[in-house]
């Protein structure tokens, strides 16, 4: 197809068009492949929640990571050592104490 010769106007159009028919297309396609992905685990006697199951939502689910390190001024105060370091690991680390202080 020559788009050349197409006004903008035409050409507007065509691009809504091609939009269109490739969300159509992309539908078309992933209920080919959910077809087949259910056709597989059905000829190999796999539910697809077994497959679904063990994927990275199963690992999310382990649950809240114990502490590592406590506050000596505050035991009340713990950190896991993950994520930002509060201010009083800050406070420790920059008085020159060595985090290993810390642990539990």
């Amino acid at each position: 197809m020559d788009v050349t010769n197409l006004s903008s106007a035409e050409l507007r159009q065509l691009q809504e068009r091609v939009k269109q028919e490739l969300k159509q297309r992309e539908s078309q396609d992933l209920a080919k492949a959910r077809e087949e992905i259910f056709a597989i685990a059905k000829s190999v006697g796999v539910s697809v929640q077994d497959l679904v199951g063990s994927g990275a939502s199963a690992r999310a689910k382990t649950g809240p990571v114990a502490p590592r390190y406590r506050n000596p001024a505050d035991a009340s105060q713990q950190w896991t050592g993950r994520g930002r370091q509060p201010q009083w690991v800050k406070d420790w680390l920059d008085a020159g104490n060595d985090i290993s202080g810390l642990k539990l």
